[in-house]
């Protein structure tokens, strides 16, 4: 660091210790609960009952204090159900998360029928959706077609800490009344109260104990998914006594796998499916949060009635869940499906869809924590050029900055930044660079003094400036939940303003969980205080999401609203998806990291986050060459596909480790280039219809009981079943292929199987196995360019993977890749191919569509003809026909057509007989 008397930050500072992150046994808010809420009956008072639009209202009160909450009922469109629980009264206003939610959600009124004596039912206009409220104890439960599906408070967990005036502040009275509501126990300092401790930490809080908790229990469901980001499997866990999922951004270097503790990013929200039925839980609450699983599976027993009569009975699954937060108000949306395509779909109504990306991002991205300047960048770009090896975007960390201080350059190390960019633009390659949240505290650094001028940081309890270390030494952090200081920042990213920045330079939000090195769990302290005067404690979960919001919005101000942005961001919350793509983070150099981030990816797939990815080769430690082609077979087939490494491993560019490897490499990233069309038609449906890129296979087989607990392959969208190499040495691998009445192609040798079976797929250091299911269509390029840049133009090919009935069906999605005239004056094209009856067809899957492309499709290959044809004709829209020279393989069933010139765009046949 260049200030006197600031020490160098380490990266070996914020190994992963133990000591320095909090289990749940360490976390006061949770012990009280877990104390506490036994005591704890609520009643419902049903004559209380008012619907106020169409909101259904009423107090719930507990037994023991007498005092009343209000819970609100909503119905909301697309079979969502919303409960709202407050304070009646509160001294203040409790926090509820703003932003998240796209719009206000439209409601539905619902209909109050008359239940039993002590119970309401709430039913939709339909009539087969129910909320069944009981009074004594309080429960709801969510009725579907005569079918309990979730109960809420059957366990007696709901829990509601009142805000109250401070020790000091209550008259005598008042302290007694308090000491009778909050606890009869003497131990409030290791309830943490008022305060709490953790190492040298105190956190004092201004409204004291503030926590909420509620439980559900899900009828019939053993699986579960989501509440990301943790380093464990796809499916959720029963969690023992004191063991929880923690959801609490952190900046974790190397975090342990097999873990539950919170990482960088937090999505409050869980699915869990059984065959027939879907349904999702959405947690809107940005305070450090907990959850508690417990899976009571199925059982049948039979047991011996007096006489001759044996009798079974059936003890059906159930799992029970416990959200449990620091802080906020009680504010829950249940997804009834009842198909996962469907609790997606109202997943999104509610946070948004997918940003459509600029196709570039979907290439590949080269990291490097740091290319040291100018001339290591020009070597590396020329190295993937000198390698016939396709790139996108070349990284920039933070050193290429003036000492940490961002939207600068380092005079010496990058002293033409402008001619840098150049140079990638003329190869058609773009520029990200790295711009974190924490602000140098430097007097002659314009972004830091305009900040504190104006009052833009994050302040500490006492009023003053929030300072604490992170790479640039003592800085102050930008308070991104004011909506000011979100339009400011997004205006620094304009060209007068951010020198040396072109139309080429995208952005990466790192370190903005937010990361204080020397702050509690190497984050801000809780009590810091932010705009509208919220404790930190409220919202820590959304600082990064608000980051990457004002990044976002200031790459389109930039172009004045034409292009579309591309930034990822470390740390997330639920709705993220809408402001571009994450990843895993600091992950290590090991076979079982690799491992691990399918599951991760399978899971913040399912939460919305469909641009997401690991770093490839792992951030920390040195590969060796065959851990790294295996994760470069693996990212090749998933959504964000960047290869990253920290300053302190070897280099390890695609070309370092001699000629054998290189070509391993090279092809898994031509392949990436290969499926391009097809991966940037999964984003266009992730964008406007919800469905995730790389799926779990649950998703694509609900209906089949095996598919579940599978997490060590995926599909990637639904054509392709993906299954990659995680173990070194590997020579066999087992690949589950689902459904007995489904066809598999190998992608590569084409052979095929029958699925429903798990088969022994032999595997080379060449080789990853990838099926492509029967009955789809998959386009692809023909010819691979630099960049996605250079194949603009260049021809498509269709790869037709004919199911058992003899029939394939596959989309295709084009537009100019970079602007949002997709969106405003319908500059797209969306093609439909179906092959039946011997005949391929290309028609328009979207008549609004004004996209004019020059692109042909060329080469056209079958898989699973049965026999060889005896002529192949075209047949165009003018009538007329044009016969096809074709190729035919008996061994694989393939026929291969060639040199074709097909228009893209245009409706035409292709004819076999």
């Amino acid at each position: 660091m260049e200030a006197a008397g600031e020490e160098e930050i380490s990266v070996e500072e914020e190994a992963v210790d133990k000591n320095v992150f909090k289990n749940c046994s360490k976390i006061a808010f949770y012990r009280r609960q877990k104390q506490l809420s036994k005591n704890s009956t609520y009643r419902a008072l049903l004559d209380s009952v008012t619907t106020v639009k169409d909101s259904t209202r009423f107090q719930i009160i507990n037994e023991a204090t007498k005092v009343p909450l209000l819970a609100e009922i909503n119905g909301i469109e697309r079979n969502i159900f919303r409960l709202k629980i407050n304070e009646e009264t509160p001294l203040k206003p409790r926090y509820e998360v703003p932003d998240v939610l796209i719009s206000k959600p439209k409601t539905v009124r619902l209909i109050s029928c008359s239940g039993d004596k002590g119970s309401l039912i709430l039913e939709d206009g339909k009539g087969d959706l129910k909320c069944h409220i009981t009074e004594n104890p309080f429960k709801i439960d969510l009725v579907s077609e005569k079918e309990v599906v979730m109960s809420i408070n059957s366990q007696g967990k709901l829990f509601f800490e009142h805000l109250q005036i401070p020790p000091k502040q209550r008259t005598t009275k008042e302290n007694e009344e308090s000491a009778s509501i909050n606890t009869s126990q003497e131990n409030q300092e290791d309830l943490g109260l008022w305060e709490e401790k953790f190492g040298s930490f105190v956190d004092v809080k201004a409204n004291g104990p503030t926590s909420i908790g509620l439980d559900f229990s899900l009828h019939g469901f053993e699986h579960l998914y989501g509440i990301p980001q943790h380093a464990e499997s796809h499916q959720l866990k029963n969690t023992g006594d004191g063991d929880a999922y923690r959801l609490y951004n952190l900046d974790v270097y190397g975090y342990k796998i097999h873990d539950k503790m919170g990482i960088y990013g937090s999505v409050p929200y869980l699915l869990a499916h059984k065959l027939g039925r879907t349904i999702g839980i959405f947690w809107l609450n940005a305070s450090e949060t907990l959850v508690e699983i417990n899976t009571q599976p199925s059982v049948e027993y039979t047991w011996t009635q007096v006489g001759p009569a044996a009798a079974k009975q059936k003890v059906i699954s159930q799992t029970d869940v416990c959200w449990i937060s620091e802080s906020g108000i009680i504010d829950v949306f249940l997804l009834t499906g009842p198909t996962p395509s469907d609790v997606f779909k109202q997943y999104s109504y509610l946070t948004g869809t997918q940003a459509m990306p600029p196709l570039f991002s979907l290439g590949y991205h080269q990291c490097r924590w740091n290319y040291e300047d100018e001339q290591d960048v020009k070597a590396v770009d020329a190295g993937f050029d000198e390698h016939d090896i396709p790139y996108d975007v070349i990284w920039l960390d933070i050193e290429h900055t003036e000492g940490k201080r961002y939207f600068t350059w380092d005079k010496k190390r990058f002293a033409n930044p402008k001619r840098m960019q150049e140079l990638l633009r003329s190869k058609k390659r773009k520029l990200v660079v790295i711009s974190d949240p924490h602000i140098k505290i430097d007097p002659d650094y314009s972004v830091y003094t305009k900040a504190k001028e104006q009052g833009f940081f994050v302040r500490n309890r006492e009023g003053s400036d929030f300072e604490g270390v992170c790479w640039p030494g003592l800085s102050s952090y930008l308070d991104f939940t004011n909506s000011k200081v979100r339009e400011w920042y997004s205006g620094l990213f304009a060209f007068p303003v951010y020198q040396g920045s072109t139309d080429i330079l995208f952005i990466w939000n790192d370190m903005n969980e937010p990361s204080v090195f020397r702050g509690p769990e190497l984050t801000l302290q809780k009590n810091a205080i932010h705009h509208g005067n919220w404790e930190h404690r409220e919202l820590h979960n959304i600082y990064g999401f608000y980051q990457q919001m004002a990044t976002a919005e200031g790459l389109i101000q930039r172009s004045k609203g034409k292009e579309r942005p591309f930034v990822l961001s470390r740390s997330f919350f639920a709705g993220s998806q809408k402001y571009g793509a994450v990843w895993t983070g600091d992950n290590t150099a090991e076979w079982s990291y690799l491992k691990i981030s399918i599951p991760m990816l399978l899971t913040l797939s399912i939460t919305g986050i469909s641009f997401c990815g690991a770093d490839v080769g792992g951030f920390i430690g040195n590969p060796d060459a065959e851990l790294l082609v295996r994760w470069y077979q693996a990212g090749a087939y998933q959504p964000f596909f960047r290869g990253h490494a920290n300053m302190n491993t070897k280099r390890r560019e695609p070309w370092l480790f001699g000629e054998e490897y290189t070509k391993l490499i090279r092809e898994a990233i031509r392949e990436r280039y290969t499926l391009l069309p097809y991966l940037y038609s999964l984003f266009y449906h992730a964008h406007v219809a919800s469905e995730p890129v790389m799926r779990p296979l649950w998703i694509e087989f609900p209906d089949e009981l095996e598919t579940f607990g599978v997490e060590d392959e995926y599909m990637l969208g639904s054509a392709l079943l993906v299954h990659p190499v995680t173990e070194p040495k590997t020579t066999m691998v087992d690949v589950f292929l689902p459904r007995s009445n489904e066809i598999w192609y190998h992608s590569k040798t084409f052979a095929h199987w029958k699925g429903g079976c798990t088969v022994k797929i032999p595997v080379a250091l060449d080789t990853i196995p990838v099926f492509q299911r029967g009955g789809s269509v998959v386009p692809i390029k023909t010819t691979i360019g630099k960049s996605t840049g250079w194949m603009t133009n260049s021809s498509f090919g269709l790869r037709v993977a004919v199911s058992t009935e003899g029939s394939a069906v596959g989309e295709l999605y084009l537009d100019d890749g970079h602007s949002f005239q997709y969106l405003h004056q319908n500059q797209f094209l969306h093609r439909k191919f179906s092959f039946c009856s011997s005949v391929l067809i290309n028609s328009c899957a979207d008549e609004r569509g004004r996209y004019l492309s020059k692109c042909v499709v060329e080469q056209i290959l079958f898989l699973g003809l049965k026999k060889k044809p005896s002529s192949v004709t075209t047949h165009s829209s003018d009538g007329k026909d044009q016969p096809v020279a074709f190729m035919y393989c008996d061994k694989t069933s393939t026929l291969n057509l060639e040199k074709l010139s097909l228009n893209i765009g245009c409706d035409w046949e292709v004819h076999i007989k």
